[in-house]
């Protein structure tokens, strides 16, 4: 009878010892097989020693040395099942790194890369191929650069059949997202083979994965594009009515937008914001003869009437003197226009922004002009100047321009609202600005106090996100100067504290008290544990981590999640890290994963939201990586460890935390000083109102 395959003879032998001949068994542990070993030439301590090959590179053997090369056996079986047996292993183990290296020094990318260039089979054997592939290059072992054409175009087929498998063609757009930001020469292939009117048919597609993965891949051939190709792009794009396709069923779908769609979003509306760069940055030409059309054009939309009937018959030099005076009234600075538009930015974007307000809004606008020409000099809204710099504040406000971050997902949904949504947003803005300059009563001297004013109006109304330039314009307008003013007392009393002496020393002595409930509450949401996400220096990924502290904080818990599910239970993670073993915690730039991704504005908010603890791995030094969901889990999370490693508490977080703690532990001693009864539970909640019949009849007069 032969002997089972996954036993097999080799000789085994130790310095100034006989080499003895044993059975490996393949699917018995290492350490298992270490003991036998070691009984037989009665050695103790079988954990001191490890198996080395005896062949020329002298590598030592370990469970993923053994789990690798039967892996890699199992993908050359001619058995489909079996194949599909060592993929289902390959992918649950792909993400260690250790296993990852032993696999690709096996030459397993290659093994894998056939399966996926063979495509016998377009359904599972085929995912899971291309998934464990992926897997093993996120380890940056490997670069994406060195793929193939063939490859590549093998894996732009998948992509462009009309009939395949559903879990193939997510996958399949990963990974020539990860190809296109990686490699700008294989980029500039998949945007040659994809076009985009495929990727526009998988987003239509109700398949929230797919429709995802091909937002990706759509963003990253934008990004790698040049400007012009970009604008050629997102031009044909919007024609094709993505942007109404966005609107209606990403945004509005009935299923929750995942958090990696609305990055992708955020990227493709940071892409298109950024096409007005180039007229941001570039100053009015005083020969260019268009543009002194459009300036002519501005005067004439205004005081059209006026010109007519004194423009017949005047000499040139009155009908110049004519022609500054109303550019004058218009808000020019000076009487030649070109030199108030000469400033970049905004440049000729100001310009852009007045025609358009003057041509789809020309009853605003010439209330706006004839309204302030009729005002006192010092009491007029100079619309020009006020134009020239409502279009700066609203650049900084929306980030034209600058580099599209990582992992933000603070996208508008106003903006896949309108065609042009920022020319949209200006003519909002500019008839604001006029309302607040009458609410303030405002000379010329208080312009800089006005435009304060509307950029807290408009950073407030776009904090709330609004679904639709009504609902935009509905809100900036109800927040009026007076509710300006009364947000901004109430905040000033949240943050004011009383600074009499005594006040000042019973703040002192309440601190160690409210700092160790401020420290139980950060332990306590470190128990509970957070979902993070995997990022790689390439790549944004969807991947996600679950970690917290163990109830008795000893250890911290952590293991690899699916997107979707529910978070798992402490006792089903399968990695452990005792915080005994912990050294020290880093954050920022100092953290392993983020100190080689450079120095960028992209990578700005990336570093601001890294932490990581340094702890012993036997003789050596590893790190726990994070990147923190939102700055407010980052303050949690470094306050928390920085507790248990009984370091301060030093975040911004704490600060604030610790102060609103003060504030009001302080007000409720003032009111028992004043004898003012304080309720030890809080007042029940009044019934709601059975008659909401709230109208006030005017017609009833009082006797």
């Amino acid at each position: 009878m032969s002997p089972p395959r996954n036993v097999v003879k080799i000789a085994v032998q130790m310095r100034d010892a006989i080499p003895q001949l044993i059975q490996l068994d393949q699917a018995k542990p290492l350490a298992a097989v270490l003991k036998e070993v070691c009984d037989a030439w009665s050695l103790t301590h079988s954990e001191r020693y490890a198996l080395q090959f005896a062949d020329g590179h002298k590598r030592y053997i370990t469970e993923n040395d053994l789990e690798a090369e039967r892996l890699l056996g199992g993908l050359q079986s001619g058995s489909r099942e079996e194949r599909r047996e060592a993929l289902r292993r390959f992918v649950l183990l792909a993400s260690d790194m250790t296993f990852a290296r032993e696999v690709i020094s096996r030459d397993g990318l290659q093994r894998l890369g056939t399966i996926i260039e063979d495509g016998d089979n377009l359904g599972e054997v085929l995912a899971l191929g291309l998934r464990a592939f992926m897997e093993l290059m996120e380890h940056g072992v490997v670069s994406w650069e060195t793929l193939s054409i063939p490859f590549v175009k093998k894996v732009v087929s998948y992509v462009n059949m009309n009939l395949m498998d559903a879990s193939v063609q997510p996958l399949a757009l990963g990974l020539l997202e990860s190809v296109t930001l990686s490699s700008p020469a294989l980029g500039q292939l998949v945007k040659s083979e994809v076009p985009l009117d495929r990727l526009l048919v998988h987003l239509q597609v109700m398949n929230q994965q797919l429709q995802t993965k091909a937002m990706a891949l759509l963003t990253a051939l934008l990004q790698g594009a040049i400007p012009e190709e970009r604008k050629h792009m997102l031009d044909y794009l919007w024609q094709r009515n993505l942007r109404q396709f966005i609107y209606k069923n990403i945004i509005h779908s009935v299923a929750p937008l995942g958090d990696e769609m609305a990055h992708h979003l955020y990227v493709l509306q940071a892409l298109t914001l950024g096409l007005l760069e180039q007229r941001m940055q570039t100053p009015l030409d005083p020969y260019s003869q268009e543009q002194r059309e459009q300036l002519q054009a501005l005067r004439q939309a205004a005081f059209e009437p006026e010109g007519e009937s004194l423009g017949t018959g005047l000499s040139a030099d009155r009908r110049r003197s004519l022609c500054a005076r109303e550019f004058r009234k218009l808000g020019f600075s000076n009487s030649n226009p070109a030199q108030d538009l000469e400033r970049v930015p905004p440049g000729l974007l100001a310009l852009d922004n007045m025609v358009y307000f003057s041509r789809h809004a020309p009853s605003a606008y010439s209330r706006f002009v004839l309204e302030n020409s009729s005002r006192e000099d010092k009491h007029e809204c100079p619309f020009a100047r006020s134009s020239v710099q409502l279009t700066v504040l609203l650049c900084e406000l929306l980030h034209v321009g600058e580099p599209c971050s990582e992992t933000a997902q603070d996208f508008s949904p106003m903006f896949f609202s309108q065609d042009h949504s920022f020319h949209e947003l200006f003519c909002v803005g500019i008839q604001l600005l006029n309302k607040t300059w009458k609410e303030m009563r405002a000379t010329q001297e208080d312009f800089d106090k006005v435009l304060q004013v509307v950029r807290e109006q408009l950073a407030r109304t776009l904090a709330l996100k609004p679904t639709s330039l009504e609902l935009f314009r509905t809100k900036v307008n109800a927040l009026t100067y007076g509710e300006v003013l009364r947000l901004r007392q109430t905040e000033r009393l949240h943050q004011e504290g009383t600074l009499a002496p005594p006040i000042l020393e019973l703040r002192e002595k309440l601190k160690p008290e409210l700092m160790g409930l401020i420290r139980q509450q950060r332990l306590l949401r470190l128990s509970e544990g957070t979902l993070f996400r995997k990022i790689s220096s390439r790549r944004r990924q969807d991947k996600l981590w679950f970690c917290c502290l163990s109830p008795n904080h000893k250890v911290l818990q952590y293991g690899d999640v699916e997107e979707g599910t529910d978070p798992p239970t402490p006792e089903s993670l399968p990695e452990q890290l005792p915080v005994a073993d912990i050294r020290a915690l880093l954050t920022g730039k100092d953290c392993p994963h983020v100190r080689e991704k450079g120095s960028g504005k992209q990578n700005k908010d990336l570093c601001e939201l890294a932490f990581s603890v340094s702890y012993d791995r036997g003789e050596e030094e590893a790190h726990l990586n994070f990147i923190a969901p939102s700055k407010q889990e980052f303050h949690l999370w470094t306050d928390g460890l920085s507790a248990l490693l009984g370091s301060p508490m030093g975040s911004e977080q704490t600060r604030q935390d610790l102060e609103q703690l003060l504030t009001m532990e302080t007000k409720l001693r003032l009111l028992e000083l004043e004898n003012v009864p304080i309720p030890e539970r809080p007042p029940p909640i009044p019934p709601p109102p059975t008659n909401f019949n709230f109208c006030y009849d005017c017609s009833i007069t009082e006797p």
